[in-house]
């Protein structure tokens, strides 16, 4: 019996240890794994960056909208609170700056007009197909719920404790969008990169058809009072902001679910408190009646 018992123990552990391997390891890709990047909005009191969601935006529009549409965002979402907190003002300003299809007007015609606070971004291509006939066949992803839609696997052993509250790690998804514009490198000897591919050490296979997006110094950010960027003008900068303004994108109200969340612990733990409490009031009398009348049932017995 014990020996059956040492076996199931050790067929267990096995199983959880090969559960740790990597998908793109098992698979046979042989990618690493994306660092996990110290984010702000991390954890159960995590929080998002203003500043670092308005440079995010700032890499958005100026790189990643020439083919990555943002559909389930509007204009007016800038201002919200707990997002990149533009003002009113430079919400109308931005929205005016595109053109949006609108219509039919009165002779059936469809026209386009300056954008509002209440559009959502006009996406760069007029229809998937045509995203598609620009960019080698295969439309771009749209980048509303980006971050939440991809991730990856870090295996058995962490899913048992990214659960827990102290760690509550959910950022695969800024991770992974960061490391994928970091991820651009010289394939290696043995590997063939077909035309129009390009190698990406931390893309599923290795193969992608997206061109590195963004260099350094590419973007130019805001300057302190010496005149130099707030921070590093570097690809692995630009690819913290773009990912941390994606999980804005992906979860706006973020913020507010972790408080009302942590309300709610609150809540619970005092009530559970007072429940205790009031059990050992109103069963204090009765468990002495019950001690009392044990002679007797002794003595029936």
């Amino acid at each position: 019996m014990t020996r059956v018992l040492s076996t199931t123990a050790a067929a267990a552990l096995a199983a959880l240890l090969i559960g740790a391997v990597p998908v793109s390891a098992q698979e046979g890709h042989g990618g690493p794994i994306p660092a996990r990047v110290s984010w702000s909005f991390a954890g159960v009191f995590g929080r998002f960056d203003t500043a670092q969601l308005q440079r995010g935006f700032q890499v958005y529009k100026e790189v990643c909208s020439s083919c990555h549409s943002m559909k389930l965002v509007s204009f007016r979402n800038l201002a919200q609170e707990g997002g990149p907190d533009f003002s009113t003002g430079q919400v109308k300003a931005l929205a005016a700056t595109y053109q949006v299809k609108d219509g039919p007007n009165d002779s059936g015609e469809m026209f386009d007009r300056p954008g509002r606070p209440a559009d959502t971004f006009p996406p760069p291509f007029p229809n998937d197909q045509a995203a598609a006939a620009a960019n080698g066949g295969k439309a771009p992803p749209d980048f509303s719920v980006i971050a939440k839609a991809r991730t990856f696997s870090r295996g058995s052993l962490y899913f048992l404790t990214d659960w827990l509250p102290f760690i509550g790690y959910s950022e695969q998804g800024p991770d992974y969008i960061h490391a994928l514009i970091n991820g651009y490198e010289e394939p290696p000897k043995d590997f063939t990169v077909p035309d129009g591919g390009h190698y990406n050490k931390y893309y599923p296979g290795h193969i992608i058809a997206m061109p590195p997006p963004i260099t350094d110094g590419q973007v130019s950010y805001p300057k302190n009072d010496q005149g130099q960027p707030v921070v590093p003008e570097t690809v692995d900068q630009y690819g913290k902001d773009v990912a941390a303004f994606l999980m804005w994108t992906a979860e706006p109200h973020m913020m507010d679910r972790k408080a009302l969340g942590f309300r709610v612990i609150l809540f619970l733990i005092v009530l559970s408190g007072l429940l205790y409490y009031v059990k050992k009031k109103v069963w204090a009398d009765v468990g002495g009646e019950v001690h009392g009348l044990q002679p007797e049932l002794h003595k029936t017995y």
